[in-house]
């Protein structure tokens, strides 16, 4: 398998309510950025023929609709990509258990695109957990919660998965026996506002700590100077590559 470069790992959020929007940031990133994510707030107005054009210029695309239904609907959705983007979607992610995992197997066309359960949203933690505990208690905390969603997706056979936080590192360890993809939302720089996101990492620590592709939104997005943001994060993706290889 080729190593991925650290400007490979870096995934723009396109998360804007019109193509246009999200075409102006694409065209300001240039080359400095080739893999974007679409989720539901663009892909409800743009859709396909949005992640059409993202393709035409080149762009690998990771389609965030954390898909989650009953088993036959689950399987008729990845069926239903159409054939023009069968092998060419990168990612996609999910959200239920086993039988979710399995159906969208069954459904999907070859083996892309790779398949990611979402364990916990980044914009919760251990609070978010407590309805259904006892005495105010939350019944799981957050990295048992995490780390049964992760072996139960991973023993039906998902790719990869999405983990923020403290998660990152324990999962590669709970996991270390296993080859699978970590995705993580929430990156922000050090210093920068986590906004709704609760576990949050820097580039560099999530790369560290075991990530394969780090998810950056609002800190590109929203910069004065996207390029020069990117190419920041992208500087801090690759220390933490050159650290992970030169070892202790």
């Amino acid at each position: 398998m080729t190593e991925r470069s650290a400007s490979d790992r870096l995934i723009v959020a396109l998360d804007f309510d019109t193509a246009d929007q999200a075409d102006a940031l694409v065209d300001s990133l240039g080359d400095t950025v080739g893999f974007y994510k679409v989720g539901w707030q663009l892909f409800i107005g743009a859709g396909w023929p949005f992640v059409r054009s993202l393709l035409a210029r080149g762009k690998r695309v990771f389609l965030d609709l954390k898909i989650g239904d009953i088993d036959n609907t689950v399987r008729a959705a990845l069926n239903n990509i159409p054939d023009e983007f069968t092998g060419r979607l990168e990612l996609l992610t999910l959200q239920g258990n086993e039988a979710t995992v399995r159906a969208a197997k069954a459904g999907r066309h070859g083996e892309k695109p790779a398949l990611l359960m979402v364990t916990l949203l980044s914009s919760m933690d251990g609070t978010d957990l407590i309805d259904g505990g006892v005495d105010g208690q939350p019944s799981l905390d957050t990295s048992d919660l995490v780390r049964l969603r992760a072996l139960r997706a991973l023993e039906a056979g998902c790719e990869g998965l999405i983990a923020s936080g403290q998660s990152v590192r324990e999962l590669r360890e709970a996991f270390a026996d296993r080859a699978f993809l970590i995705v993580t939302p929430g990156i922000r720089l050090q210093g920068e506002a986590l906004d709704e996101h609760k576990r949050s990492l820097t580039p560099y620590q999530a790369i560290l700590d075991g990530s394969d592709y780090l998810v950056v939104g609002r800190p590109i997005a929203g910069a004065a100077h996207p390029q020069e943001s990117a190419t920041t994060i992208v500087s801090e993706i690759e220390r933490a590559l050159q650290e992970r290889t030169a070892g202790p």
